[in-house]
């Protein structure tokens, strides 16, 4: 890879292969780990973030009763902490940079921005008061300075989930932990302070098809049965397995799916335990109008009862019987899929909300050819699936087709081919870029501020305010 016609190639000691990463979630760091794990290769990463913080969903979309999970930052702590690798937070790719200007100074750009947007539910009422999307509730409880100022009002007795992936099952849960349990995560000061006066003491959990089909994992769907302050309620007719379902339970012979339906018929003949709030969980309904009151306020969700029917093209889908219910609820969070974000000067499929590829390189949509020099990883790429280490091997894919393609010389050549010129751009377009270093020094102040009141971090949820505790204000400049 690194000899080439007797010049010196890309990728060299004497020319570093320069890579700019936009995005700085799992999938972004799971490419600058592959890449800089490559034996016979030198490699400078440029990684931006449109926010100050890194980290992106972990920081922002991983449930604060959850902080096991959120120890994987260490991993990418020691791979920023790599000689060749710059942070630059605060740096907003089309803003700030732009597809030109990254051609200038490197080799290749990776695109790891994952899916930043929910899909609706396209049904009446959905633009009612009290009618959200999960992602919004999930971004606000966790401290997402584009979510801080949202309002959620709480005052209503019952809410509803739409939906029963990971994300849906974690905003039912949020909202009936107790304020003891909350008090000991990481959760946002204010959400701590609403959820604490919530009157919520019901939350109902919908899904379209059976159990089986449910797409949240088995250690979620255990957790809910292990809350002191609420009791989780299964109808057994629901959780009874139609005969489309048991022949595919049987021919996947997979234990974890056997466990998952272990789980949800357990709940279905456990006894509630009086305690102070309860979780519904529902299957085989469709949510197919939000009802609401004279002040425009959603004070019901019609359902209508669907069963399982064999799909044409293989698989089980939910058709609709006519049977239909309402439910009085006076809060509904859609949690129905996610959707990634059109990016400047980058080709966009607006149906499946990814950027057209093949393993990981861009495709023109009208040439079906590979652009030279632009890749994506991550949600981006292939849609919202998957956990976090769902990214790895994705992002792996990713950087054996960078690799490819850099041994063939199919790069860009920039003329500006150095850290210093690419440094100097980045800091006249955005003086107020934030470090690596900067972050960890952000990262020190959160957890001791939290010390200081009992709990493992208190976040600085503000633009503004984070980089006023990094000493990086207009005035500093």
């Amino acid at each position: 890879m690194l000899e080439r016609a007797g010049v010196t190639a890309v990728g060299s000691p004497e020319q570093p292969l320069r890579v700019a990463v936009i995005g700085s979630g799992p999938a972004a760091f799971y490419t600058v780990e592959h890449l800089f794990k490559q034996p016979s290769l030198t490699v400078d990463v440029d990684m931006f973030e449109r926010l100050p913080t890194p980290h992106g969903l972990v920081r922002y979309g991983v449930a604060p009763d959850h902080p096991k999970i959120k120890t994987v930052t260490r991993a990418y702590d020691t791979i920023a902490a790599h000689a060749r690798f710059r942070f630059f937070g605060n740096v907003e790719y089309g803003r700030h940079l732009t597809l030109d200007d990254l051609s200038r100074h490197y080799h290749q750009v990776v695109f790891a921005t994952g899916a930043q947007t929910d899909r609706h539910m396209g049904i009446p009422g959905e633009e009612l008061q009290g009618s959200h999307a999960a992602t919004e509730f999930v971004a606000w409880y966790n401290g997402h300075p584009d979510y801080r100022a949202c309002e959620f009002d709480l005052s209503a007795q019952r809410a509803a989930v739409v939906g029963v992936g990971n994300v849906a099952i974690d905003v039912a849960r949020i909202l009936v932990r107790t304020p003891d349990e909350l008090v000991k995560t990481d959760i946002a000061a204010y959400a701590l302070e609403a959820l604490r006066t919530s009157s919520i003491k019901e939350v109902f959990l919908l899904g379209r098809r059976g159990p089986l089909q449910a797409a949240f994992t088995n250690p979620e769907v255990k957790e809910i049965g292990e809350m002191p302050g609420a009791d989780v309620i299964v109808r057994p007719e629901d959780v009874r397995l139609d005969p489309l379902s048991q022949a595919e339970l049987d021919a996947a012979d997979d234990r974890t799916l056997v466990r998952k339906v272990e789980i949800l018929q357990g709940y279905a003949i456990r006894q509630p335990q009086g305690k102070a709030k309860r979780l519904h969980v529902r299957f085989l309904v469709s949510p197919v109008e939000l009802v609401g009151d004279e002040h425009g306020r959603v004070k019901a969700l019609r359902l209508v009862r669907n069963r399982l029917i064999a799909s044409p093209g293989g698989g089980i889908s939910a058709e609709p019987t006519g049977e239909f219910e309402e439910l009085e609820v006076g809060l509904v969070f859609r949690s129905v899929g996610y959707r990634g974000v059109a990016l400047p000067g980058v080709p966009f499929t607006d149906r499946s909300g990814t950027v057209p590829n093949e393993k990981g390189r861009v495709i023109d949509p009208a040439s079906k050819e590979p652009v030279t020099g632009v890749y994506v990883s991550g949600w981006i790429k292939r849609g919202p699936s998957g956990v976090i280490g769902t990214n790895k091997p994705d992002s792996v894919e990713t950087v054996n087709a960078m690799l490819s393609d850099v041994a063939q010389g199919v790069h860009w050549e920039p003329p500006e081919a150095d850290s210093r010129s690419a440094g100097a751009l980045i800091m006249s377009r955005q003086p107020l870029a934030v470090t690596y270093a900067d972050w960890r020094a952000l990262d020190a102040l959160e957890c001791s501020n939290g010390q200081a009141c009992g709990r493992p971090r208190v976040k600085f949820v503000a633009i503004e305010d984070i980089l006023a505790a990094l000493g990086r204000t207009e005035q500093s400049r």
